[in-house]
């Protein structure tokens, strides 16, 4: 039980993540360019390193890189936000 209370917590995370960057794209008006770099830098470590920390936590998508660019966007939110959220995993 425990496990899939840190699965869903995860999930909450990174869809918060996802829905901070399409409002600050989208609905905000201006382009970010710093926010528009970070996740781009993010997801492209992620994908070259193979890192997916989904699959950490036994979350694993049947489409390939999935895991790695949604990992790469919780870097793009930056060191502190990921240090948080892997206390919280543990």
């Amino acid at each position: 039980m425990n496990e899939e209370i840190s699965k869903m917590f995860m999930v909450c995370i990174l869809l918060e993540g996802i829905i901070t960057y399409i409002n600050n794209f989208f609905v905000s008006g201006e382009p970010p360019y710093q926010m528009i770099l970070s996740l781009v830098f993010g997801i492209f470590i992620a994908v070259a390193y193979n890192i997916d920390i989904l699959k950490f936590i036994n979350i694993e998508s049947n489409i390939p890189y999935v895991g790695s660019i949604l990992t790469g966007i919780l870097f793009s939110r930056g060191s502190n936000y990921v240090y948080d959220l892997m206390n919280k995993i543990k």
